[in-house]
């Protein structure tokens, strides 16, 4: 999703919590790795790999001149043959300590919760001090874990799903880097910068 599309989306979503809970979760996600320098996990679930979130953030990091946000996507299924980037498995959970973020993504479904065994991984990083943050899943135990949490319940009544809520919070994330007062400009730039995507083959990354 585009800066278009993100400022379209926040058009929409106006008037209700969603914009300003997009933005503090990113303002907490920032501060978390900003200062020390990186050390952002990011995982799904066995069913839910954030895959486009990864992507995003990425991008983000690149565009805001904020490499902190660039994360290491944790998989739960690493297959000989991955190149290096996709071949971080669930023990490097284990390995997280002070100093580093651990966000975890997972669909809000009651039919399938976030596993025991990652559930168990993250109790272990946030008592190894790691900062541990929710983004999805209302789930009871991983909820009380997190240091914060962004649930986004599924809802008839708002067409929002919990990709729309990613993009959101990637969008923040980068635009919370750059100072307030070049609000302005700075949607010029991401403009700029959405025409010259537009002319330029996707990225092979993810």
């Amino acid at each position: 999703m585009d800066a278009v599309r993100v400022a379209l989306l926040r058009e929409v979503l106006a008037g209700t919590e969603w914009v300003g809970a997009t933005r503090r979760f990113a303002g907490t996600l920032r501060s978390s790795v900003v200062p020390h320098g990186g050390g952002l996990l990011l995982v799904g679930t066995q069913e839910y790999e954030p895959w486009h979130l990864a992507a995003h953030l990425v991008d983000e990091a690149a565009w805001s001149g904020t490499p902190e946000l660039t994360p290491t996507l944790v998989r739960h299924r690493v297959r000989e043959g991955d190149p290096a980037h996709l071949s971080t498995g669930l023990g490097r959970i284990e390995a997280a300590r002070r100093g580093e973020t651990l966000l975890v993504v997972a669909p809000d479904t009651p039919a399938a919760p976030p596993g025991a065994d990652l559930l168990e991984r993250v109790h272990d990083a946030r008592a190894a001090g790691a900062t541990v943050l929710s983004l999805g899943s209302g789930h009871g135990d991983l909820r009380a874990m997190a240091h914060e949490a962004l649930p986004v319940p599924e809802s008839p009544d708002l067409d929002l799903d919990l990709d729309m809520v990613q993009h959101l919070v990637s969008a923040a994330a980068g635009e919370n880097s750059l100072p307030a007062a070049r609000g302005r400009r700075r949607l010029r730039d991401r403009l700029s910068r959405l025409a010259d995507q537009l002319t330029s083959p996707p990225p092979a990354r993810w």
